[in-house]
């Protein structure tokens, strides 16, 4: 047995003892495979994929996850969540994604309920764990399971065998919530949201595929790989006439390249809340 058949067999373990599962499922590689596993392991008929979405979700993320569900035949249960409704979240606190993941969590769990899931469980993988992640109290404290983190199973094994797999999204770019581009203490706005939404979209039609557009007001910073700068610094006057159009009055390009969490790196403001400063942060 080969190193990813030995993988996929202590996940299918993992998954296998659980009766049925509710998989909280955006459509991201990580969560692909965690839902093809759980198919695999228990039956179509025992697993219901959850996906919540809100103007922080891209529309393109949910075609791919619909692709998914139905390619491998199972119940995709799809719920308009409304984080935007609480000034908690729209003030941008450095718990923000905690207080987004609770709600979330709690509609996943009525959903659950509603098709006689045993368990949740998340796409959460080990490499995770290096970075400041709130939302990962929410599921603790909803009993949330992380079958890849219980087995050890990081980003690049991951991918390895979605593509073993055939998954679509086996070499997808990574994704994050639309508010992670917006820093710490900066309302976040529909406005705001369907500005950089619509700005990685340009970048994506341009051939970047792995990138970030984060909003500080009327800048743009655009974050791409670092094997992709110079070309970014070629496409520098179409990047600055669409993302101008989009509201933007500057375009710039992070020298440091695309690295997930960026915003992470501007000192704390003393705005954080005890949950930050017991450890925890945004992805």
């Amino acid at each position: 047995m080969n190193e990813a058949d030995e993988s996929l067999a202590r996940l299918l373990d993992e998954l296998g003892g659980l009766g049925s599962a509710c998989v909280a499922f955006s459509g991201g590689v990580d969560s692909s495979l965690v839902l093809a596993a759980a198919v695999r392991a228990l039956g179509t008929e025992r697993v219901v994929a959850f996906t919540a979405v809100s103007p922080t979700y891209l529309p393109e993320e949910l075609v791919a996850a619909r692709r998914v569900t139905r390619e491998l035949g199972v119940a995709h249960e799809v719920v308009e969540t409304h984080e935007f409704d609480d000034p908690g979240y729209t003030s941008n606190p450095r718990d923000r994604c905690y207080r987004c993941k609770a709600g979330l969590l709690d509609e996943m769990a009525a959903a659950a309920a509603r098709h006689g899931c045993a368990a949740l469980v998340d796409g959460a993988n080990a490499d995770d764990l290096g970075d400041q992640r709130p939302g990962m109290e929410a599921s603790a404290e909803r009993g949330v399971l992380h079958p890849l983190l219980a087995v050890g199973i990081g980003k690049e094994e991951v991918r390895r065998l979605a593509r073993e797999l055939a998954l679509p999204t086996w070499d997808a770019p990574q994704q994050a919530c639309l508010a992670s581009r917006v820093p710490y203490g900066e309302p976040i706005t529909v406005e705001k949201v369907a500005a950089v939404g619509a700005a990685e979209r340009v970048l994506h039609e341009l051939g970047f595929r792995q990138c970030r557009v984060r909003h500080h007001g009327s800048i743009a910073r655009i974050e791409v790989e670092a094997g992709d700068l110079g070309r970014a610094v070629e496409a520098r006057e179409e990047l600055t006439r669409r993302l101008r159009a989009l509201g933007f009055a500057y375009v710039a390009l992070d020298l440091e390249g695309f690295r997930s969490g960026s915003m992470n790196e501007a000192p704390d403001d003393g705005a954080a809340s005890d949950r930050t400063a017991a450890g925890a942060g945004t992805p």
